[in-house]
């Protein structure tokens, strides 16, 4: 464990003290979980990859970075380095006596907890790594602000747009972090939506304490589903011998349009274009995350699958889907259980998904290790 200078930090959450930062952009971090280090330039030219703490980030955020939107905030554990870290003077126009984390060696990407959007002006607080509901919303957020076509800062979040999926309301959205009340939260979507031409206001409330303010949208006519934030801690156990395998992700597209029908239903407008639309944008998410796609054919056609997105020491486990001919079969459990055995061989201690409050599948999950750490809601106006 490497202590940071000069005790404890005001303002810094309880288990986060001594946490490091590394800036990198979403192109380079790609890069970095596919061959599993992050390796800068700095690195070769003078020994060391700079990292900093919570407080001093913004020195070579605006330094680097001026005026730039698309870099990203690397929450590097300490305890998980094996090169030595040494606290030393930063570059000239620092102060004096301030003195900056650096890794005498390459970064590796498991002792990475968390990646957040850098935002000017504030100081991140990053999630502890023992705090699987933080580390699960973090990689929430960055994930979709990483992907998006256009990302607007506003008091108390982030909105997201792709003009190209608008009828993909997770990508067309107001993700609300901060404790805003429920005039705050439909002012600010009203706003957005005339703003970014959203079909309608969405929204996801990401703050812990943000269920008050979901019933409270609820009893003025939104929308308001709640989702539990279930997690599972490493160890995980090895995949078994079995029918499921890794997949391109192409290969699952014929067992997503005919999931997404069924949800969808006969009566929803555009079905074709909603579902066209749901299945091309799930490509962009391998360009920001290492995504792992692993199904169960039978007859040369796909019948069950899941994905697995991979974000340094966390992971996700999304779109896990079976035909309904196919389920009591025990394929949910193979492609389950090969996507958590990938998840610990890239290096993750923590798997995270979302599981609807009022469906079954979270007592299939709970049965398989999950355990839930929270919740979030996701709440649609009205028209």
């Amino acid at each position: 464990m490497v202590s940071r200078p000069g005790g404890q930090v005001p303002g810094v959450t309880a288990g986060t003290e001594g946490l490091l930062l590394h800036l990198t952009t979403p192109p380079e971090w790609r890069a970095a979980l596919a061959t599993g280090t992050v390796t800068p330039p700095s690195l070769s030219g003078v020994g060391f990859v700079h990292l900093s703490s919570p407080e001093q980030v913004h020195l070579p955020a605006e330094r680097l970075f001026a005026g730039r939107r698309d870099v990203v905030l690397l929450v590097v554990d300490p305890a998980r380095l094996t090169d030595p870290v040494r606290w030393e003077p930063g570059v000239p126009g620092d102060p004096a006596s301030m003195r900056f984390p650096h890794l005498y060696g390459p970064l590796p990407t498991s002792a990475v907890v968390a990646v957040l959007p850098w935002r000017s002006g504030t100081v991140p607080v990053p999630p502890a790594p023992g705090d699987a509901v933080g580390r699960a919303r973090a990689m929430d957020v960055s994930l979709r602000t990483r992907r998006a076509a256009r990302v607007v800062d506003v008091r108390g979040g982030y909105a997201v747009a792709d003009p190209a999926f608008p009828h993909s309301r997770d990508d067309n959205r107001l993700l609300v972090t901060g404790a805003l009340t429920a005039d705050e939260v439909e002012e600010r979507a009203a706003e957005l939506t005339a703003a970014l031409g959203w079909q309608a206001p969405a929204v996801t409330l990401l703050h812990p304490d943000a269920g008050p303010v979901a019933a409270e949208l609820a009893r003025r006519g939104w929308d308001v589903a709640t989702t539990l934030l279930m997690a599972r801690w490493a160890p995980f156990p090895a995949a078994a011998d079995g029918p499921a395998e890794v997949v391109p992700q192409s290969d699952v597209h014929a067992l997503w349009e005919r999931s997404w029908r069924r949800e969808l239903g006969p009566g929803e407008p555009v079905l074709e274009e909603v579902v066209r639309q749901l299945v091309d944008r799930e490509h962009r998410n391998d360009r920001v995350v290492r995504v792992v796609d692993v199904a169960v054919r039978e007859d040369g056609r796909v019948v069950a699958a899941a994905q697995l997105r991979v974000d340094g020491a966390t992971a996700s486990l999304e779109s896990v889907v079976s035909d309904p001919a196919v389920r009591r079969r025990g394929l949910g459990n193979a492609v389950l259980d090969l996507a958590s055995a990938t998840a610990g061989s890239a290096g993750c201690d923590l798997l995270v998904l979302d599981a609807a409050a009022d469906d079954w599948p979270r007592h299939w999950y709970a049965r398989h290790g999950f355990t839930e750490t929270g919740r979030t809601w996701d709440a649609v106006r009205r028209t």
